[in-house]
C-alpha cells in the first residue's frame, strides 16, 4: 500500500503561484508514475501532470508552459509549480500514483487551489 499526503493549496490572485507538494510513504517501490489531477465544480476530473520513475512528464494543454511537475531527491515527494494562475485552474488537485505508467491506484484526499480575478 501508499499513502499520499498532499499540501500547498490556497487561495492566489490571478497571475500568482502555487506550489503542491505530495508525500508518499509505504511500499513506495512499487510506484512507476505520480501525477496531479483536479476536479472543479459540476465537472470530471482531469489530468493535469504526471510523471514517471524515468523523469518523463506529460501536461494537459491547459496548464503547458504554466505548471511543472518535478520529484524531489528522494523520489517520495512530487511537486506541481504553478505559475501565471488563473480563475479557471480553480479546483481540488489531488496527487495520484500508479504501479504502472497510466494506472492511477493511489490517490490522495485533494487540496483546494482557489484563483481570484
Amino acid at each position: 500500500q501508499v499513502q499520499l499526503v498532499e499540501s500547498g493549496g490556497g487561495l492566489v490572485q490571478a497571475g500568482g503561484s502555487l506550489r503542491l507538494s505530495c508525500a508518499a510513504s509505504g511500499s513506495i517501490f512499487r510506484i512507476a508514475a505520480m501525477g496531479w489531477y483536479r476536479q472543479a465544480p459540476g465537472k470530471q476530473r482531469e489530468l493535469v501532470a504526471r510523471i514517471t520513475s524515468g523523469g518523463s512528464t506529460n501536461y494537459a494543454d491547459s496548464v503547458k508552459g504554466r505548471f511543472t511537475i518535478s520529484t524531489g531527491n528522494a523520489k517520495n515527494t512530487v511537486y506541481l509549480q504553478m505559475n501565471s494562475l488563473k480563475p479557471e485552474d480553480t479546483a481540488v488537485y489531488y496527487c495520484a500514483a500508479g504501479e504502472g505508467p497510466y494506472s492511477w491506484d493511489y490517490w490522495g484526499q485533494g487540496t483546494q487551489v482557489t484563483v481570484s480575478s
